[in-house]
């Protein structure tokens, strides 16, 4: 099978690693002062697959669990088995909605560009499965852009949003405020809100320890 390609992937994929060498190494620190384990991260949606090889590429010392709906396994799959990387594992079926979560708890979370995708029901549930899996101490990484008290960030998210509502009404940029709510309701703080290129942001939580 030919290997999907995204250019955007491409394009943020340094900018994202920065922030990721940084927010998960302390991941890894504080799930290490509660119980010693090797580094788990979860990718939730994991599209073409470029990002888990470039990041478990990079971040060695991590063992990067890809996932996403089916349809998108054979394309992943095509990435995995040419870089063979022995830290990058095969997608697991996980729509937000209708799979079953992992069991085992994981120190690490990371998403790109997903929420705005998803319907806001799918978005309840990602956060209420990330609340579910992620260990106490633990960090879940959101990149993609948002708008913050109900106003676009810049022009062209504003287009985005025109266009991702004309492809599906359901999606749209999501409201930074209302991601906070549900991942309060998750059990994750606000740590860190990361200003990346091309008015996309990196938003940080970590589940609380109590």
């Amino acid at each position: 099978m030919e290997k999907p390609y995204s250019e955007s992937c491409d394009q943020n994929k340094d900018p994202i690693l920065d922030v990721l060498r940084k927010e998960f190494s302390q991941a890894r620190a504080a799930q290490e002062r509660l119980h010693p384990c090797t580094s788990h991260v979860l990718e939730i949606g994991s599209g073409t697959g470029q990002h888990a090889i470039y990041f478990g590429e990079h971040l060695p010392h991590l063992t990067w669990q890809t996932s996403d709906i089916v349809i998108y396994h054979a394309g992943i799959r095509a990435w995995l088995d040419e870089a063979a990387l022995p830290n990058v594992l095969p997608p697991l079926a996980l729509d937000v909605e209708n799979d079953p979560w992992p069991t085992r708890k994981v120190d690490a979370i990371f998403s790109a560009n997903t929420v705005h995708i998803m319907g806001w029901p799918q978005v309840q549930c990602m956060f209420a499965g990330i609340g579910n899996v992620l260990a106490p101490g633990g960090v879940f990484c959101l990149y993609g852009p948002f708008n913050y008290h109900g106003a676009y960030t810049s022009p062209s998210n504003a287009r985005f949003d025109a266009w991702l509502k004309a492809r599906d009404p359901a999606s749209g940029v999501r409201d930074f405020e209302a991601l906070d709510v549900l991942a309060g309701k998750a059990g994750l703080l606000l740590t860190q809100d990361h200003e990346m290129p091309a008015n996309n942001r990196t938003l940080v939580w970590r589940k609380r320890a109590d």
